[in-house]
């Protein structure tokens, strides 16, 4: 391996040694260890890392760069029921179109010097969303639904002063450590059993007092279950002076009521499944949606957008709303912390929900709901497999295969010999699979093709 210290990386900025030196003497510091004296030796590494040397020239980095891409295999170049967070819907060519416009796309973290429409696009989602989710209020995206989640949970408890959440669902475990994570300082969380996938109404009053800030349910919940009970644990919470939270994905709402018209107080989720791609599991952003209630608003830490005539009779411009709650405005007083990261996934979910339009909406949701129950009705006559929940599922729906006498694990090794995902397992014998409006019933009927083989294969 070559010597670095004395020649400039071709990839780091002022890595130049006569630069690094001219740097350090101006702050006063012999060398660059110096900044991270105050860290203990035990935790830092020591040496050098074990790099290859870098490419000097972009033809050789590119082709390197291309053939570590290559390794993945596209979601559409292979049969796929891969769901449990990350959904593979279909992404009208529009959206791309419109959010790869460049005053959107490069300015920094997404805000332009000068807005070139920025405003009016998120305005224009969150209009769209709250019509969606029928709430008042919609945010600009958080990071993902995790912080979404994360920061519902924390704005109960700065609302109510109470310090106890009621979970009421069976929740994504990364979801759910993303949440315990971030409000592990000030939040208890009491975890209440379903039965036969629906919260448990009883163990919910068994544990309601007044330090409970909210009941926490999601519709549809990890395993794809939705929630019949949400309208029955709001009056409970009501009675409680305890706030109702709900998590749920958009893409359902085109066909259920939504949780806002059941008594939800807060309703989180993640807008991926509005015309935003896997990329590679990172194509998130979070909703947060709430009633026009200035002890609710002013909780929110994200931005607002909001529409205000002008000067000029007939004009509107879009700007932001209570902007003085926001760490934006606060900095270190802020009450959370958020950036504008995702803002672009806005003006994605924007594009994408108006052209599809309430139609659209419902028509989506229909698809995938009934195939879903076509997959689940299909593996269930496998003999050797057997669906979990006999609730009505939206998505995804568990399979177990205890009686095939294969795990989980080895069900997916050999679906993959075969150039097929079929799920994510979820416990040894249990298989989390999903079936978006991109799974045709030809692609459903070749899963059952598929899971048949394997399930008999020695």
């Amino acid at each position: 391996m070559a010597d670095r210290s004395k020649s400039a990386h071709p990839y780091i900025p002022n890595s130049n040694p006569d630069v690094k030196k001219a740097m350090l003497d101006y702050i006063g510091v012999d060398s660059i260890e110096a900044f991270y004296s105050d860290i203990p030796k035990n935790l830092r590494v020591q040496g050098e890392l074990n790099l290859p040397d870098p490419f000097l020239n972009e033809q050789d980095l590119v082709r390197h760069v291309v053939g570590i891409l290559n390794k993945n295999t596209p979601q559409g170049e292979m049969l796929s029921f891969l769901g449990a967070g990350t959904y593979n819907h279909f992404v009208p060519a529009v959206v791309d179109e419109v959010i790869n416009r460049s005053e959107f796309l490069t300015a920094y973290a997404g805000d332009p010097y000068e807005d070139h429409g920025r405003f009016q696009a998120l305005f224009e989602y969150e209009s769209m969303m709250a019509e969606l989710v029928n709430m008042d209020v919609v945010n600009v995206p958080t990071y993902d639904g995790m912080q979404a989640a994360a920061t519902s949970m924390a704005m109960a408890e700065r609302i109510t002063g109470r310090n106890k959440i009621l979970v009421a669902s069976r929740i994504n475990p990364d979801k759910l450590s993303k949440v315990l994570n971030y409000n592990q300082m000030k939040l208890e969380f009491v975890f209440i059993n379903e039965i036969d996938g629906q919260p448990d109404l009883a163990g919910i009053e068994k544990h309601l007092d007044s330090s409970c800030a909210a009941i926490w349910v999601e519709t549809p919940n990890y395993l794809g279950t939705l929630c019949t009970k949400i309208q029955a644990i709001s009056e409970i919470a009501k009675r409680n002076d305890s706030l109702l939270i709900v998590g749920t994905d958009p893409i359902v709402l085109g066909i259920l009521e939504s949780p806002a018209d059941q008594g939800a107080d807060i309703i989180h989720g993640d807008i991926q499944s509005l015309g935003i791609h896997c990329w590679f599991g990172g194509g998130h952003g979070g909703f947060i949606a709430v009633h026009d209630d200035t002890k609710f608003v002013m909780e929110l830490p994200s931005r607002l957008f909001g529409m205000e005539s002008t000067s000029v009779e007939g004009e509107y411009g879009f700007g932001d709303v209570a902007y003085e709650r926001t760490s934006f405005a606060l900095r270190e007083e802020g009450k959370e912390w958020v950036g504008t990261a995702a803002a672009l996934w806005g003006i994605a979910a924007g594009v994408y929900l108006a052209l599809m339009g309430a139609d659209g909406m419902v028509e989506v949701g229909q698809t995938i709901i009934a195939r879903t129950r076509y997959a689940a009705k299909k593996l269930g006559t496998i003999s050797g497999l057997k669906i979990s929940d006999s609730a009505l599922q939206f998505r995804e729906f568990v399979v177990d295969s205890t009686e095939s006498g294969k795990n989980a694990k080895e069900l997916i090794a050999l679906a993959r010999k075969r150039n097929a995902e079929i799920g994510v397992p979820i416990s040894e014998y249990e298989l989390l699979v999903c079936v978006t409006e991109m799974n045709t019933q030809r692609d459903i009927d070749q899963l059952f093709d598929l899971m048949s083989e394997i399930v008999r294969a020695k």
